[in-house]
């Protein structure tokens, strides 16, 4: 019989993945450098909204679904009129991001971000574009054409993944659940079964505030964070090598080596500072030192790949008149690289964060990072 556990939706997204209850790093402690906005949260750039579709179902003969659609838009309900300038980075290329050809060639990112697993790709790509049809008329970006951005993880072996459990109904009941405010973390979304360092991981977010030449700017980012398999010994947490203090709590299913290094992780930059495409593809590639910080060397098999936007220019998407734009300086981004690279290293930890122990498909299993015993570690060099 199958038992349907339910489709996690707009709820997930408004109020938290555990009801609200679940700690986030800083909670526990946890020092980060640099200061956050209200939410810690790539929502704290204003317009950015972010929806959640989770799936978890257990299906007969063992087989279960552990996995889900991630919806990032960058002005929000308006982000289908109103492009915004963006720009993409492959730290590692074994994975997939669809869209960066043309993000790549007009230096704009028209429309969402989806995020979900590997083999999800084509079934989130085409219902987006079916949801941007839906929601438009003939000024709607991409209404007559269409090249939205999907990313993927591969969320096996929690997620049946060769099952094809996302759906059309999860991509828009992402997208029209996307809203501002607190994000949920962890088992979530995309997040859903992905691991990250032999510990459950998922969805994490984090923002940092920062001046720039007299300006106050935000950069937001949130990670789907589903990298460093096998490579539990790696882990730094705050500067810490935690993971080799924490083998002792292994996730009962290891990983496969026949697998061979299959790890990724997506990142999504946000920011509110007026910059250019090309300043934007250097604030994606800082996010790679993010990532770094948390112990990850970017394995041969692991997608490991960015994108960036800034919601600073409200002119994009006009055709009948010559267009201005304003940039921070070359000079003065240091900044907003120091930004990108904090509020990196916190998402991801964040996201290791709220993750819960999950069991998934034939009998698998994670068990998520033990605060207390994270505690400890910590302690012992001083945190």
């Amino acid at each position: 019989m199958r038992r349907i556990l339910d489709i996690v939706l707009v709820l997930l997204a408004a109020q938290g993945a555990f009801g609200g209850e679940a700690p986030r790093a800083r909670d526990l402690g946890i020092p980060f450098d640099g200061s956050p906005g209200p939410l810690n949260a790539i929502t704290d750039v204003a317009g950015v909204t972010v929806g959640h579709a989770t799936v978890i179902e257990d299906i007969s003969e063992g087989r279960a679904a552990r996995t889900g659609v991630t919806a990032v838009l960058p002005r929000g309900a308006q982000s289908l009129m109103r492009p915004v300038f963006g720009a993409w980075f492959a730290l590692n290329g074994a994975g997939e991001m669809t869209g960066t050809t043309w993000v790549e060639e007009s230096g704009l990112l028209e429309g969402p971000v989806m995020l979900t697993n590997t083999h999800s790709v084509g079934t989130v790509h085409q219902a987006t574009i079916a949801w941007r049809i839906r929601q438009g008329g003939p000024h709607a970006t991409g209404y007559f054409w269409s090249a939205p951005v999907v990313a993927e993880t591969w969320d096996d072996p929690l997620n049946d993944i060769n099952g094809f459990h996302v759906t059309p109904e999860h991509v828009a009941a992402a997208l029209e659940g996307a809203t501002t405010g607190p994000v949920a973390e962890g088992n979530v979304g995309a997040g859903t079964g992905t691991m990250c360092y032999d510990f459950k991981c998922g969805i994490g977010t984090a923002s940092r505030v920062v001046e720039v030449l007299g300006d106050s700017y935000t950069v937001g980012v949130l990670v789907q964070a589903n990298h460093g398999s096998g490579r539990r010994d790696e882990l730094r947490i705050a500067g810490v090598p935690v993971g080799r203090h924490l083998r002792g709590e292994q996730s009962e299913s290891e990983p496969d080596p026949g697998l061979g290094e299959n790890s990724s992780i997506i990142i999504v930059v946000a920011t509110d500072a007026p910059l250019l495409p090309h300043q934007l593809k250097r604030l994606a590639k800082r996010a790679a030192l993010g990532l770094a910080r948390t112990g990850s060397f970017a394995d041969n098999g692991s997608g490991d790949i960015f994108i960036a936007f800034s919601t600073a220019d409200d002119s994009l998407g006009e055709i009948d008149r010559l267009l201005t734009h304003r940039s921070v300086p070359n000079d003065a981004l240091g900044p907003l690289f120091a930004a990108t690279v904090r509020a990196t290293d916190e998402a991801i930890i964040n996201a290791m964060i709220a993750a819960r122990d999950m069991t998934g498909d034939r009998g698998s299993s994670a068990k998520a990072l033990p605060h207390d015993a994270l505690l400890e570690v910590l302690k012992r060099y001083g945190h």
